[in-house]
């Protein structure tokens, strides 16, 4: 079986399927440990804002905003720098207890998980008494408060815990499912943004349940067929999907947020060299090699852009990714220069085991993956900061976040 592939499929009949998702993770675990903080407004990041307590959220302070704005939002709002270890710390004891609760778990990201628990109806009960001994244990265990939908399909689960948060718990259950669907505004279909709801909304579509009565064909006369026959299904909670268990990570990454400020190129090949450096390292850790690289863009107008190149031949060499990182970096300067850049990331995808590669002739890379393997080693043992390259010494690039759970 190809190593990308998952290895057990498991599919739920029943009320079975939950979403959890822990609430407002980087800020409640900075409340958790820190007692100053909690009941108050939180922001965590100061240039752009990587988490917000619902405190602050209820001014107005969202995820990815700039730190100035959130700030006019909500000025006795309590910046701290963001801890990625105490929050990788957290995410894996969270993960411990979803993994004793089923075995049947698909992790999305450091605070989410979908979890199949529909063949444990015998032995632990309903889906709902399971969700609820979930929740209680992350609480008195991790101490952070999660939300959990509870539903058939992935869909409807993860559209529950969205309804029910924060810190709730919502089960839909096989025979209300149209019945709480419809009534919820079209943005909480997948793959409905900005564009995609405008262009309903012109027509008078505000609700899901408008959507189903539309019908496919008219949906596709929209929207084209592709997405017209997604949403048509989501609207009528078709989701085959299984829960994926043992899944190998196809991509992985990390990114940057820059603020507002102006940047000079040498800042920002420094951030560059710095998400490719942590990037590689955890590829290598893995024994995995990568053919895409992937360049992430936000800039200063909050639009976006998505830059690749796929190698002749995978790798995990951070000088090989770095230059191709670099060479894709170059041809967004243009846009860079008229917009500004908030955002960096960086994702490695295609990924394949790193016993698969051959090689290229001729032989004369091995001097890159002896010097990788060397500095692997003494960051490993001394720290990630026991060796930096001579651009990033006194920068201050601030956080790189994970795109995907260590």
């Amino acid at each position: 079986m190809p190593e990308d592939r998952c290895e057990h499929v498991f599919v739920s009949v029943v009320a079975g399927m939950l979403h959890a998702d822990l609430d407002a993770f980087y800020a409640s675990v900075e409340q958790r440990d820190d007692a100053r903080l909690r009941g108050k407004p939180v922001i965590v990041g100061g240039g752009v804002v990587l988490a917000a307590s619902y405190e602050a959220k209820a001014y107005g302070v969202r995820t990815a905003m700039g730190g100035a704005q959130a700030r006019r939002l909500c000025p006795q709002a309590i910046v701290v720098p963001p801890r990625m270890s105490a929050y990788s710390e957290a995410s894996a004891a969270v993960f411990d207890i979803f993994r004793r609760t089923t075995p049947v778990v698909e992790g999305l990201s450091i605070d989410e998980a979908f979890l199949d628990v529909s063949g444990l109806r015998r032995l632990a009960g309903p889906a709902a008494g399971i969700a609820e001994t979930l929740r209680r244990e992350v609480r008195e265990q991790v101490g952070l408060a999660i939300t959990v939908g509870v539903a058939r399909t992935k869909f409807l689960a993860k559209v529950a815990s969205a309804v029910a948060k924060p810190d709730g718990l919502l089960e839909v259950p096989p025979d209300a499912e149209l019945a709480f669907l419809h009534p919820l505004p079209i943005e909480r279909l997948w793959g409905v943004g900005e564009i995609t709801a405008g262009k309903l909304r012109r027509r008078g579509i505000e609700t899901v349940g408008d959507i189903a009565q539309l019908g496919q064909s008219a949906l596709t006369v929209i929207l084209g067929k592709a997405a017209g026959r997604h949403l048509y299904a989501l609207a009528l909670n078709r989701d085959p999907r299984p829960v994926e268990v043992g899944r190998r990570r196809r991509s992985m990454g990390a990114q940057a947020a820059l603020g507002r400020g102006p940047r000079t190129p040498e800042e920002l090949d420094a951030v560059l060299a710095a998400l490719v450096d942590r990037v590689a390292r955890r590829l290598r850790r893995a024994r995995r090699v990568s053919r895409t690289v992937v360049l992430r863009l936000r800039f200063g107008d909050y639009t976006r852009a998505t830059r690749s190149h796929t190698l002749p031949e995978a790798s995990a060499d951070t000088a090989q990714l770095l230059g191709t990182a670099r060479a894709l970096l170059a041809a967004a300067v243009p846009i860079i220069q008229a917009r500004g850049v908030t955002l960096i990331g960086v994702a490695l995808t295609n990924l394949g085991g790193d016993g698969a590669v051959q090689p290229p002739l001729p032989f004369d890379q091995r001097a890159n993956h002896t010097l990788d393997a060397s500095v692997d080693d003494v960051r490993d043992r001394f720290g990630s900061s026991a060796l930096t390259r001579a651009a990033l010494l006194g920068r201050d690039l601030g956080p790189a976040v994970p795109l995907l759970p260590d």
